[in-house]
């Protein structure tokens, strides 16, 4: 009864109580729903936060408004920006800047990349236009920095022609040695070794320069690294002009127990055929040089693609007047068979004497062909770098233009089997023709390949075109790059990975040869800008901090290319400046030059 009365009494105050009965449950309801969706926009509103601001930052660049960018993305639109990426990429790729069109674009195109944002952020440009002026900048940019290189290469390769002061003093005041001082004067080599210079028995070495200094050194070096140097020939030719110079050194310090023979062009008594031979040599010669220099002074150092070759022009090995006379060699030489080449830029490492055994197999050269570093790696260039194979004469010839060239710098010549050949009037042919270097098809089917580690060649063009144990393993290192080490242009590194030095610094300046109280032959008297004052310093050789070419001397120097160390403090006389041997280095100031002048005798 109880239950019954109160389910009735509840059904009947049903109408009444309404009011109250759903305010809780409405209150019980907002309760239950609020905390939860509080919850849920606590987590979706910053995701939705970050999706739209991704959304805004990604399409800045190609929606008018970011409502609209947010409409493609949440109303049905589909992801267009791996689209946009296609579009562009093709854009980029028809974009051709080389016609006529191309042309105006990349003239007005934007000078920097902030132009370019500007532009592009100002005007409202279709996709074509953007990849067009996107394009031409590139290209506009590309250009001037191809320019920049090939005016830095051409002022590079003229700079190896230049004579820095140390050397011109070097060879006047030889020359002048050469004229006052009997010892510059005395025959070389000595008569009693005079029987050496046609024998076969012995090791002949030639070389064709007018460096003085560069022959020392690879004279020097040669010596020193050399297992029987008493075998050693060198035959030294150069011009009229530097074979005072150039026997005064070596009369006044000889080398060892090698003989060295100085001879100038003017002292060979040739045939007529030879003579006329030279003369068209020296002509050829003289219209190269002023070709070439009159055109790179027209140049206006523009980019052009396929311009690279001209540079070879530039080279010392084309414009060597001594370079070209090596084609030469067996009217230079009628009495030798067998000789041993050597430019005056290398460094002997190793014992050479091998070379003279090496089995030619009736070739007339031997020189390195293959690489060091593998078959796809040409220790030179290719024969498309050196000739243009679109001219109809080359084209016509056997040359493989993917095929190394040979290197030259260190080759042993059968002199013998070159006489048998028409290797210098097929020279004289194609250097008729401008067709430079005209040795790598004189020589065609002639050169028999040696093993690469005789001969290294590439450094002067770059630091270390080897890794250090190649370099360590080659028995010559060529500088055959227009960074010679003795020119200012020379990499500074050189000297820690080849400490190669004189006690002639690259600044310095020779003043006079002088007669030292202990020293048999002559003594060399040097001017040290700044630093050292005037010195008497003796003429050394120096090969990893060994002194190779050495007379007996009242005081010992060890020289790099930059720094003099005095070991023994040498008598202080009026006309004689000497440094604290324990002093440091940069604290060593003396006046410059004493007031009796640069030329005054020690």
């Amino acid at each position: 009864m109880t239950v019954s009365n109160d389910v009735a009494g509840g059904g009947g105050g049903s109408g009444g109580m309404k009011g109250k009965g759903t305010a809780p449950l409405g209150r019980r309801l907002s309760q239950r729903t609020v905390f939860p969706v509080v919850l849920v926009l606590g987590i979706v509103l910053p995701c939705l936060f970050l999706r739209v601001a991704f959304i805004v930052l990604e399409s800045a660049a190609i929606c008018s408004s970011s409502l609209e960018c947010m409409g493609w993305r949440f109303f049905g639109g589909s992801d267009s920006f791996p689209n946009l990426r296609e579009e562009l990429a093709k854009a980029l790729v028809e974009a051709d800047v080389d016609d006529k069109d191309g042309g105006a674009w990349m003239e007005s195109s934007p000078a920097s990349f902030k132009d370019l944002v500007e532009d592009v952020t100002s005007n409202k440009q279709d996709m074509k236009a953007f990849a067009f002026k996107t394009k031409a900048m590139m290209v506009k940019m590309e250009r001037k920095i191809q320019s920049a290189r090939r005016r830095e290469s051409i002022y590079w390769h003229l700079a190896s022609h230049g004579v820095p002061k140390g050397l011109h003093c070097l060879c006047l005041k030889l020359a002048e040695e050469y004229a006052v001082n009997a010892i510059a004067r005395s025959r070389l080599p000595s008569p009693e070794f005079v029987n050496r210079l046609t024998s076969s028995s012995f090791h002949h070495i030639v070389l064709l320069t007018d460096n003085v200094l560069a022959t020392s050194v690879v004279i020097s070096s040669a010596v020193k690294n050399s297992a029987n140097p008493e075998k050693l020939v060198f035959h030294i030719v150069t011009d009229k002009k530097t074979y005072t110079a150039m026997h005064a050194w070596f009369a006044v310090s000889p080398i060892g127990s090698a003989v060295v023979e100085v001879k100038g062009l003017h002292q060979y008594d040739w045939s007529h055929k030879v003579n006329v031979g030279v003369s068209e040599m020296l002509r050829i010669h003289r219209l190269i040089w002023n070709h070439s220099y009159n055109n790179f002074q027209e140049d206006d150092f523009e980019y052009e693609e396929g311009n690279e070759r001209n540079f070879a022009v530039l080279s010392p090995s084309c414009l060597s007047l001594m370079n070209h006379l090596r084609i030469y060699l067996p009217e230079l030489f009628p009495d030798l068979s067998k000789i041993v080449f050597l430019d005056d830029d290398v460094v002997v490492q190793h014992d050479l004497s091998s070379l003279w055994e090496i089995n030619l197999h009736g070739k007339v050269v031997g020189a390195v062909v293959d690489s060091w570093c593998g078959q796809e790696c040409c220790p030179g260039r290719k024969y498309k770098d050196y000739f243009n194979f679109t001219n109809p004469v080359i084209a016509s010839s056997t040359l493989d233009f993917g095929r190394c060239g040979w290197l030259y710098g260190m080759n042993v010549f059968d002199l013998m089997a070159w006489r048998k050949t028409n290797i210098t009037a097929a020279y004289h042919q194609w250097l008729k023709l401008v067709t430079l270097p005209p040795a790598l098809i004189a020589f065609e089917g002639h050169v028999q390949p040696i093993d690469p580690s005789w001969h290294l060649s590439g450094l002067g063009y770059q630091l270390s075109p080897a890794p250090p144990q190649t370099l360590q393993a080659a028995a010559v290192l060529h500088f055959s790059g227009p960074a010679k080490p003795w020119l200012e242009i020379g990499f500074p590194e050189v000297p820690p990975v080849l400490p190669i030095g004189h006690d002639v610094p690259r600044d310095g300046c020779l003043l006079s040869l002088a007669h030292g109280e202990s020293t048999p032959g002559s003594l060399l008297s040097y001017a040290w800008p700044g630093n050292f004052g005037r010195q008497r310093v003796h003429a050394s050789l120096y090969y990893r901090d060994a002194i190779i070419q050495s007379a007996t001397c009242h005081r010992s120097v060890s020289a790099t290319w930059r720094s003099v160390i005095c070991h023994v403090t040498c008598p202080v006389t009026r006309h004689v400046i000497c440094p604290d041997p324990f002093e440091e280095p940069h604290k060593r100031h003396v006046a410059a030059m004493s007031a009796d002048g640069p030329t005054q005798r020690a």
